[in-house]
């Protein structure tokens, strides 16, 4: 789809309402994890370096509609401050702010009528500014006042991180370059079956790993022992095999895993195929299963990945994950490879391999990368284009 970006718009002078996903992981009120904080830092010198006077709107946590002070975002400007460089009033309103200035309002959620995405609550945020803009992708699969009702009432664009998420998911799914591998792990199918069915409709070739390969093996009649496997999800399994024979995607299975007796750490292992002992478990992809990934990738243009391909908590029982990321990682640096990967479980498993840096793009976006793998049109990328539908 096409949109407005923020570099579209003249700020001089303008209040920009300016909707970011500082849903930051804290412990106490230490910020643990400033990665979201960080994407957010080019979109704000941006602002600054064109005049605007930019209010920042975001929520935090789920204070259900209700002030509470363990959800105040109050304890924030000091670390935005830390991380950007720059000063960052608390503010209820935009009155105070200066051309170049920053204000960070209190948590939307403290209001009611955020997430039931109220008009009435979304025409006194728009009387405090005069420009929309949402940098928050990962909130975008929620229609609420601040992402999508909002974009109803005030020129609108996209921030900088916004665009490069819908430019970096575009071109891994929606106009990518062929052929193109999806890899998808995890513990259960049930959680992701839209996002299967959705792939096996758009990609070339899809690898699975994880708990979820289980119960595709089972779906085959392949020994499966005792490994994590939802049985009962054994027809859906065959379904999106046949719905991948009919669209001419190859998915790929590791019949060749680890497997193990008890799951712990650094625990004896050994690497069976399709007749594996029915008193152990399978926890990884054995280095047969990787070798077939590794040779499939060589050959592909754009990688997806979502989950990983065993239990990588528990060392050595990453191996399989590290092993393809690395693959994926070194084909993206030689040019040869487009590679988008999210998920938590994905970064995690990523940033253990020490390749996250590598990949072409990783988002954080969780929910709303889930939901774009699923095919759904998300409300806040649609808002988008509000504005000017209405005008």
């Amino acid at each position: 789809m096409s949109f407005k970006t923020i570099n579209d718009l003249d700020f001089q002078g303008k209040t920009v309402l300016l909707r970011a996903d500082l849903n930051v992981p804290t412990q106490g009120k230490k910020v643990t994890d400033t990665t979201r904080i960080d994407r957010l830092k080019p979109t704000i010198e941006l602002l600054k370096s064109k005049g605007a006077k930019t209010l920042i709107l975001s929520h935090f946590g789920r204070p259900k509609g209700e002030v509470n002070d363990k959800y105040s975002l109050s304890f924030l400007p000091l670390v935005l401050e830390q991380q950007w460089g720059i000063p960052i009033a608390f503010a209820e309103d935009s009155a105070n702010l200066k051309e170049g200035e920053f204000g960070l309002l209190e948590n939307l959620r403290f209001h009611p009528g955020e997430e039931a995405n109220d008009p009435a609550f979304a025409k006194e945020l728009a009387a405090l500014g005069d420009i929309y803009i949402n940098d928050a992708f990962s909130t975008a699969h929620r229609a609420h006042a601040s992402t999508e009702g909002l974009a109803h009432l005030l020129p609108t664009a996209a921030g900088l991180l916004m665009e490069a998420e819908l430019s970096a998911l575009s071109n891994a799914l929606e106009n990518p370059q062929h052929p193109v591998i999806a890899i998808v792990g995890g513990a259960k199918i049930s959680t992701k079956l839209s996002v299967l069915d959705n792939l096996v409709r758009k990609v070339d070739a899809l690898f699975l790993g994880g708990g979820m390969a289980n119960t595709f093996l089972y779906a085959k009649g392949v020994e499966i022992g005792k490994s994590l496997c939802e049985r009962d999800m054994a027809d859906e399994a065959r379904n999106i095999m046949k719905t991948a024979e009919d669209n001419n995607c190859e998915i790929i299975l590791p019949e060749n895993r680890i497997v193990v007796s008890e799951l712990t750490e650094n625990a004896d292992f050994e690497s069976c195929g399709a007749a594996m002992p029915t008193d152990k478990m399978a926890v990884d992809a054995a280095p047969e299963s990787i070798a077939v990934l590794k040779n499939k990738l060589a050959s592909c243009k754009t990688v997806l990945w979502n989950g990983p391909l065993g239990v990588f908590e528990i060392k050595p029982f990453d191996e399989g994950t590290n092993e393809a990321a690395k693959m994926v990682a070194e084909l993206t640096k030689q040019g040869k490879l487009i590679s988008v990967a999210g998920g938590g479980d994905t970064i995690a498993a990523l940033e253990n391999a020490g390749v996250a840096s590598d990949f072409s793009y990783i988002s954080t976006a969780g929910g709303a990368f889930l939901e774009w793998l699923e095919g759904k049109t998300l409300p806040g990328v649609a808002a988008l284009n509000a504005y000017k539908d209405a005008a």
